[in-house]
């Protein structure tokens, strides 16, 4: 578990809100930084402000991490599919801003075919739900018929949006959210959505990767812009689609 000449994990002291610079990072596995401190919103402020998030299983102590590469979309100047537009127009779903959070990360944290477990513990829900009291943390949602079929939630800091999970329980119910979220954040100037690690649902929805350091370069200039509202709308803004 090493890169480079550093093998050395850092121990948080729960009491001193303190991180290490992430080029200790470890190189295996990519991007583990530090483990222990605690889940209060002064610590996960301090943390997103650094690119670093937390990420452990009920197992584990608090893990937290920074991935030499970073998974991004830039809402800016992404292009949606044809066939994503064409669902949209449809009209088949409404999309709501922080309706059912708790809904939300409570779909994000149930068992999937794909993964043996959940990162999502009740500690996280717990941390998270705080964030949206403060106005910090904020959902998506999907409906079909009233009911809720898919969304995502993540953080907002300055003029960054760093995405946490999402599900869907029906077709292409998440990608509506995020393409909702991606329209709704460019119109507030957002320069970038953190979506952390690639994976195949993150590189279809336009995601592309950065180099650590390209990236914090651009999110120290980001967290100490003028930030989003506090209080979302219930639902975006009207017109998002029109030019689709």
């Amino acid at each position: 578990m090493s890169q480079g000449t550093n093998n050395i994990l850092t121990l948080l002291d729960p009491d001193l809100i303190a991180f290490p610079d992430t080029s200790h990072a470890l190189g295996d596995p990519d991007g583990l930084l530090a483990v222990g401190g605690d889940l209060t919103p002064e610590w996960l402020l301090a943390a997103y402000r650094r690119g670093i998030f937390p990420w452990f299983s009920d197992d584990q102590p608090i893990l937290w991490w920074s991935p030499s590469a970073r998974c991004v979309v830039r809402p800016q100047t992404l292009n949606f599919s044809r066939s994503l537009r064409k669902v949209i127009r449809q009209g088949c779903y409404q999309v709501t801003f922080d309706r059912a959070f708790e809904a939300v990360m409570e779909a994000c944290a149930a068992p999937r075919a794909d993964q043996a477990g959940t990162w999502i513990t009740d500690e996280m829900c717990d941390a998270y739900q705080a964030m949206h009291r403060l106005g910090y943390a904020h959902s998506v949602e999907t409906w079909m018929d009233g009911e809720l079929v898919g969304g995502l939630y993540g953080l907002a800091i300055g003029r960054m949006f760093f995405g946490e999970s999402m599900f869907h329980r029906a077709t292409d119910a998440s990608k509506v959210a995020f393409a909702h979220l991606a329209r709704q954040l460019s119109s507030w100037g957002c320069e970038l959505i953190d979506c952390q690690v690639s994976n195949p649902h993150t590189l279809s929805l336009g995601a592309e990767e950065l180099p650590r350091a390209e990236f914090e370069l651009i999110l120290r200039a980001e967290v100490e812009n003028q930030g989003f509202p506090t209080t979302w709308p219930s639902v975006p803004s009207p017109g998002l689609f029109d030019a689709t």
